[in-house]
């Protein structure tokens, strides 16, 4: 069977789309707003129209792991648990350097087409209680663009508030108002990747960069823990220029939001470019530091952040959170998420038990 046909069989109603003339429709899933003629499908491919019904993935993932949630990265929303994360297929983006593009290019790359063996069938009632199983407190959308997934997460997290857990999307950001709208009650954390401040980068990689920037804003006004990511790539916005604005433009909104720059690695189509250096990498973290932001990490080599692996008080500089990789080696918050010596609120979603947060990598990767 082909890619298309299984996919297809999996789907659902959607939601998130309004009626046009003629059986066409608008999706308002992400910032592209595709018109989707009848027979056609989105920017996205795995939303389609089908007799004048917006058709969308439901009932399968394609990976499905419990996940620290340092992992995502999100340092600040209950440091030490484990995320139960799940991924589909498809993304509404085409990054050059994608790291999972054998799932988020599905339908879009020839060389995709064997993601059809990962898919798996399951129900959210399922997830859920595999999250209770794997010691989740939290269920992640995540691996591929969980935007373009957006109803079959509410479904699950629907179930996930119900049984008392969290929730998180791992996005590129590239959201509407209506896709936000419908995911704030059933979203506590969402972290967003900030590819580039330049709008022809964001050509490059199929989207544009106001969507993400609304995004950000937009997401923190409704009040969901919001981190913000940005793979650093060297000569496409690795310049003090660039890296200056993004520090600034997030600074702005709130200098309490965590700004993750990640190091680069070869991958999909971007192999002739340089790795990302550890220089380059502090010199990105310092600037964020200048700018203005309270939380800044590196992350992607791990042992050589410094600093910028653990979590600092602002206040009085005491180390709160050591962090090596994605493992916890100390925690020092407590229960009101404050800082022991100084009783600074560290901004965040903290656990309301730190006596019982895993440490030293207890709460590293399952496979199911």
């Amino acid at each position: 069977m082909k890619l298309s046909q299984k996919l297809d069989a999996l789907t659902a109603p959607g939601t998130l789309y309004e009626k046009l003339d003629d059986h066409s429709l608008r999706c308002f899933a992400c910032a592209h707003r595709c018109l989707i003629r009848e027979g056609k499908r989105g920017i996205c491919q795995v939303r389609f129209n089908k007799g004048g019904e917006l058709r969308v993935p439901w009932g399968y993932v394609a990976a499905l792991q419990a996940d620290p949630i340092e992992k995502k990265p999100l340092y600040h929303f209950l440091s030490g648990e484990n995320a139960l994360s799940f991924g589909m297929l498809g993304c509404d983006l085409h990054c050059d350097y994608c790291q999972n593009w054998f799932t988020s290019q599905a339908l879009r790359d020839p060389a995709s087409e064997g993601a059809g063996r990962l898919i798996r069938e399951v129900s959210a009632a399922q997830l859920v209680s595999l999250a209770k199983q794997t010691d989740s407190k939290i269920i992640a959308s995540t691996y591929n663009e969980p935007l373009i997934t957006a109803e079959w997460a509410i479904e699950i997290f629907k179930k996930a508030k119900s049984a008392g857990l969290k929730t998180v999307m791992v996005s590129n950001g590239n959201a509407t108002p209506e896709s936000l709208a419908a995911l704030v009650p059933y979203l506590d954390g969402y972290k967003i990747d900030l590819k580039s401040m330049q709008e022809k980068n964001y050509r490059q990689l199929g989207g544009a960069l106001q969507p993400v920037l609304d995004t950000i804003k937009r997401a923190h006004d409704l009040g969901l823990w919001v981190e913000v990511v940005t793979l650093v790539v060297p000569n496409f916005n690795d310049s003090n220029a660039e890296l200056w604005e993004a520090a600034r433009f997030l600074a702005g909104i709130s200098p309490d939001i965590p700004w993750h720059v990640t190091a680069f690695h070869r991958d999909y189509k971007m192999l002739a470019s340089e790795n990302t250096s550890a220089e380059t990498l502090l010199r990105a973290a310092d600037i964020g530091r200048e700018a203005g932001l309270r939380y800044v990490y590196a992350g992607n080599l791990h042992g050589r952040a410094g600093e910028y692996e653990s979590t600092r008080c602002p206040n009085c500089d005491k180390i709160l959170i050591e962090r090596r990789g994605f493992s916890i080696y100390d925690y020092q918050l407590t229960r009101e998420g404050k800082c022991p010596h100084c009783e600074a609120k560290i901004a965040g979603v903290w656990a309301d038990t730190p006596r019982r947060v895993k440490l030293r990598g207890t709460g590293m990767p399952r496979v199911i």
